[in-house]
């Protein structure tokens, strides 16, 4: 069995379950039930049939649906994006508005989220325009416009009070990366380690660069010392550099993301913040931490 999951905090009626039963039904995926997770909000609609049908025939409108198995739909384990996707900003465009370079760089990163550039090589010309620049503005970067995503925290804590492992991997800096994972409440952060010397970036990344190799390999290593399937995984993010690890995991889900993740992912989320992503896991909001 399969459940649809729609999904519109406050906005969803009797109404709206009973006529997406209707449209499941027309496509040929043999509707069973359906039933709130949180009444107004987040509702599960369990079908038979053809998970690919149900998508098509669901989406659309002002709500995120969630298509997937029935069975094993909580997840113990989730790999997360940082950048656009924990946080509301791209770390390094920000540290590029200190240094007065801000659209240049902006540029480059919406390429190469777009997958339109190589990530490595992007990241390294990006880094390179920002030599000489004063160490103290990461800490400034950092307390000034370093917002965390709504609802990151309540999905993180959740889920870790409930025993999964939380991840965050990004192809950002770890001078962000550590901070932002404590707190939030991430396990573990892997990222870009920026070479500093006499209090200046040199315009330099550490190798090996962390990006979709890195990710990938992390939801393997990770989901394989825990001893679980890997549809025992959920991996959000919103570049082309997360699209292996969404394509993996057991619930890869695209974040407000670029066309081309948001075209290869199971799921999407459009309209919601990242609590969607407990309902979507069949948790009740009676439930979040």
């Amino acid at each position: 069995m399969f459940t649809a999951t729609l999904i519109a905090a406050d906005r969803l009626r009797a109404g709206d379950l009973s006529a997406a039963s209707d449209r499941l039904a027309a496509a040929g995926c043999a509707p069973a039930t359906w039933g709130w997770l949180d009444e107004g909000s987040a509702a599960d609609l369990v079908f038979a049939l053809d998970p690919a049908a149900a998508r098509s025939a669901l989406e659309g409108g002002e709500r995120d649906v969630v298509v997937q198995p029935l069975e094993g739909r909580a997840k113990r384990l989730l790999i997360a994006d940082m950048d656009s996707t924990m946080i509301t900003v791209e770390c390094i465009d920000e540290l590029a508005d200190y240094a007065g370079i801000k659209p240049e760089i902006a540029a480059i990163t919406e390429r190469a989220m777009r997958g339109e550039l190589d990530f490595e090589a992007a990241l390294d010309a990006r880094v390179a325009l920002l030599a000489g620049l004063d160490e103290a503005v990461i800490e400034q970067c950092l307390a000034e416009r370093v917002t965390i995503m709504p609802g990151a925290r309540t999905l993180v804590r959740t889920m870790r009070a409930r025993g999964a492992r939380c991840v965050l991997v990004s192809g950002g800096f770890t001078r962000f990366a550590e901070p932002v994972a404590r707190e939030i409440g991430f396990d573990r952060a892997i990222a870009n380690r920026l070479v500093i010397a006499d209090g200046r970036l040199t315009g330099a990344v550490e190798r090996p660069i962390v990006g979709a190799a890195t990710k990938l390999e992390t939801l393997a290593a990770e989901a394989g010392a825990m001893g679980i399937a890997i549809d025992a995984t959920l991996a959000v993010g919103d570049g082309a550099n997360d699209l292996p690890m969404i394509r993996a995991a057991g619930l890869g889900v695209a974040f407000r993301a670029k066309p081309v993740v948001a075209a290869s992912a199971a799921a999407r989320v459009e309209y919601g913040d990242l609590t969607t992503l407990l309902w979507a896991q069949g948790i009740a909001r009676r439930e979040w931490a």
